[in-house]
């Protein structure tokens, strides 16, 4: 089945009991046995929900996995999947990431005795020199947030299996529909589908990934015995926004490509970041993995000047200054203050994630308006 025809019809039936075509909203908190014990195969919201099966299992069609896991949010998903380790276990991240990963990893798990190594993944063979017997995980993101660059899945993935360490990607910048580490080799795949997944910017949400069925029965108790569970609206919000997620992401994508274009030749702007650039770092290998360059772009301005970024933050019209990414909608933000703000200066400017540094997720308006909104606010300057 092509992912076209997935997104619309994989682990999607009519309700038997009505024959709706789309899958109900079954809010119940329980459901009522035959006996003690004997069931329709649900007893109890936080550990069963039809609607939530439904995505879990349309979730997994779409990653080619066999097992989706849902949660209330991507760092409920993530939590999920740092309780796979134990006092003493390390692992392997990029050093460009999400600043609430970073914060989940440094201020909680840090302090159960999981140690936390940030490291330039750009260069897969420099993460050999950093596996001791002690590392359980290596943690991706690729393309990463905000700086766009691109890890090779395959390749740490080749590494990881020599020394039995688990592969986990955050796949939320690319979508399934761009990128599928399971693939690739890794072991577990990540969402906040809050981002593309939902693509409308009106629910909160979480998936994990897996193949392996002992992965999918450890990740299966942390969700229920934890409880961070969506609930059903939010899951057949995330069911309806899968339905156009292919034509979504496809259009977000071509508009990118001729905004970064556009910003690569504006005479106020300094670097622009995408990965389709042939002299973006590792484009041959965001090339080999992913079927489009992806919808987020970031740049500096010429001068570097945090108050001229400022003006441009707050001069745009159409690209709403917000948080999050990934909807119909365009976006701008302000990496340092907003998304990354937890992020320790002195790390952020390692990796090139400068004061001034604006981050654009580009949605799937008119992308002529678009430009003429960039253009207004860069002439603020």
């Amino acid at each position: 089945m092509k992912f076209g025809t997935k997104v619309i019809h994989a682990g999607v039936e009519p309700d038997p009991s009505t024959g709706a075509i789309m899958t109900p909203i079954y809010q119940t908190s329980t459901y009522v046995q035959d006996e003690p014990g004997v069931h329709k195969g649900y007893e109890y919201a936080r550990t069963q929900n039809p609607t939530r099966t439904v995505l879990e299992t349309n979730l997994a069609a779409l990653e080619n996995g066999k097992h989706g896991i849902c949660f209330a949010s991507g760092l409920a998903a993530m939590d999920a999947i740092l309780k796979l380790l134990v006092p003493g276990d390390k692992v392997i991240s990029t050093n460009d990431l999400y600043g609430g990963s970073y914060r989940l990893m440094t201020k909680v798990f840090a302090k159960y005795g999981i140690d936390f190594s940030f490291i330039d993944m750009s260069d897969v063979e420099g993460i050999r020199s950093h596996i001791s017997e002690e590392t359980k995980m290596i943690w991706i993101e690729t393309p990463t947030n905000p700086m766009l660059n691109v890890v090779d899945i395959e390749e740490v993935a080749k590494i990881a299996k020599s020394h039995n360490i688990l592969v986990v990607v955050d796949n939320t910048f690319a979508s399934p529909y761009l990128q599928n580490p399971l693939d690739l080799g890794a072991d577990i795949v990540i969402h906040s589908a809050t981002k593309y997944i939902g693509g409308h910017s009106d629910v909160i949400h979480g998936a994990i990934i897996v193949n392996d069925e002992d992965l999918r029965s450890q990740l299966k108790f942390i969700q229920n015995a934890v409880g961070a569970i969506p609930g059903p609206q939010d899951c057949f919000l995330i069911l309806r926004g899968i339905k156009t997620l292919h034509i979504r992401v496809q259009r977000a994508c071509e508009n990118a490509e001729i905004i970064a274009l556009y910003l690569k030749n504006h005479s106020k702007v300094g670097k622009v970041y995408w990965p389709g650039f042939e002299d973006h770092p590792n484009h041959q290998v965001a090339k080999k993995q992913m079927k489009m360059f992806g919808a987020m772009v970031s740049f500096d301005l010429q001068d570097n000047s945090v108050g001229n970024a400022m003006k441009v933050l707050s001069g745009t019209k159409l690209f709403a200054l917000a948080e999050s990414l990934g909807g119909v909608e365009s976006l701008i933000g302000h990496p340092a203050s907003m998304t990354h703000a937890s992020i320790p200066k002195e790390e952020r400017l390692k990796v090139g994630l400068t004061d001034s540094l604006i981050r654009l997720s580009i949605g799937i308006e008119d992308v002529d308006d678009l430009i003429e909104d960039l253009d207004k606010a860069l002439n603020l300057i």
